[in-house]
């Protein structure tokens, strides 16, 4: 049979074909192999649903999104320069690119792009925890068995936490963008002002605890995140670059939790006003 298999696998490759073996369940409950073969084209449309592909979507888009954090984490960080500097940045955000671009052209374009990366983020993630459940009968978080773990759970805190942490800071977002971008929520006072809508909001204390605790999510989910999108593009190739990619997730997840935890803190405290 397998002789069969090799000899048929090697013909079809030489016709640019594909075969494969299917398991089919039959009406009496038992399964059977079935082999179907497609061509190039079924090849190429079933690689754009591949589950490889959407490991890379999801990378891409969530390293996308850690670079558009570090940089918001520098401009957050203006709040120690005063108001002055500070609604000078959040100006000068609007006016970049001038005149080639319209005013706030630039900051539109980071934002289409950070909308494509968050809702193809969210698909691949979706799609890919639909299909886990689908393979698994449900039992989509079992891992395979090791001395470590007998139960076969290979999970640490952080990666057992994405999914609702990735929804705990979605929700977050809205309400971030709702309060210090657009100014329609406004805890201590609206104010046209940047630097005063910061000092206000983050003078009231359920506002410092949503933000530390959207914050920690966030830490989980990068901590996780980071090391995963670079095992999906292929760096997780020898336990040194593992070791690697460990330490750089920490790092970057621990740099944009502390950089962005530091103005409500310090707002708190009354160091900033």
């Amino acid at each position: 049979m397998s002789m069969a298999v090799s000899a048929a696998w090697g013909m079809a490759k030489d016709r640019a074909c594909a075969l494969s073996l299917r398991l089919v369940r039959s009406p009496d409950r038992s399964y059977g192999e079935v082999m179907v073969v497609s061509n190039g084209t079924g090849q190429r449309s079933r690689a754009l649903r591949s589950s490889v592909l959407l490991h890379a979507v999801m990378a891409v888009s969530g390293l996308i999104m850690v670079l558009f954090l570090l940089a918001h984490m520098y401009g957050n960080l203006k709040i120690f320069e005063g108001r002055q500097a500070f609604d000078g940045y959040s100006e000068y955000l609007r006016e970049v690119g001038e005149p080639l671009l319209p005013r706030t052209g630039v900051l539109w374009i980071i934002r289409v792009v950070l909308l494509i990366s968050v809702l193809v983020h969210i698909y691949a993630a979706f799609t890919l925890w639909h299909r886990s459940r689908a393979a698994t009968a449900g039992a989509g978080g079992w891992r395979y068995e090791t001395t470590k773990n007998r139960r076969g759970v290979q999970r640490s805190y952080a990666s057992f936490t994405m999914r609702w942490g990735g929804v705990v800071v979605g929700l977050f977002v809205i309400y971030h963008l709702l309060h210090l971008s657009a100014d329609y929520v406004a805890p201590g006072g609206a104010s046209s002002s940047p630097y005063q809508r910061m000092v206000n909001g983050f003078s009231i204390w359920w506002v410092v605890l949503s933000y530390v605790i959207a914050l920690i999510a966030l830490g989980f989910h990068l901590r996780h995140g980071v090391w995963s999108a670079f095992a999906s593009l292929g760096g997780n190739s020898s336990v040194a670059r593992r070791r690697g990619l460990n330490q750089l997730a920490t790092v970057v997840a621990l740099l944009i939790l502390v950089g962005f935890l530091i103005p409500p803190l310090v707002i708190f405290a009354g160091w900033v006003r």
